[in-house]
């Protein structure tokens, strides 16, 4: 694991020289913490000069991950954590409860208010995933939202 990275192993394939930027922090797993969740990342990616259009779509999938963590798991906080890759914004969210299984795609009906969440999280992400946490109870979700980073074109390595 990379030093002081409790969500995600080292990344590998990185460019060299590049600076990898992660943020992270965590919220009580209840559902008005979702709008934490929410207000802290747009302040961070606000901080890291990331345009609105990225703030509107990293909103929308903390939105729907953080509320997943707090409906399905029985763990007492969530932790989140953004990792600015400069070609993309990985988010993951990492609940700390015992789910029977990791989350799926769920094509519900018109009639539904819930189940539609990740479908909209894969709708928007260049990539997304699960596993179990590396260590202790708990499963992450993260997905990966494409960009060319803050008024710079995309690196080639």
């Amino acid at each position: 694991m990379a030093p002081g990275n409790a969500l995600i192993p080292q990344l590998t394939g990185a460019c060299s020289g590049t600076a990898v930027r992660r943020y992270a922090f965590d919220v009580p797993a209840r559902t008005d913490a979702v709008s934490v969740a929410r207000r802290r990342s747009r302040e961070k990616l606000t901080g890291w000069g990331h345009h609105e259009d990225l703030h509107e779509t990293a909103s929308l999938v903390i939105s729907e991950l953080v509320t997943n963590a707090v409906i399905h798991t029985a763990g007492a906080h969530i932790l989140c954590e953004l990792t600015d890759l400069r070609r993309a914004l990985r988010i993951a969210v990492r609940d700390l409860g015992c789910g029977p299984a990791g989350p799926r795609l769920c094509h519900s009906g018109e009639d539904e208010e819930r189940g539609r969440g990740l479908l909209l999280v894969d709708a928007v992400s260049s990539a997304w995933g699960s596993h179990d946490a590396p260590y202790g109870l708990g499963r992450i979700v993260w997905a990966e939202l494409a960009h060319e980073g803050p008024g710079k074109a995309v690196l080639e390595c």
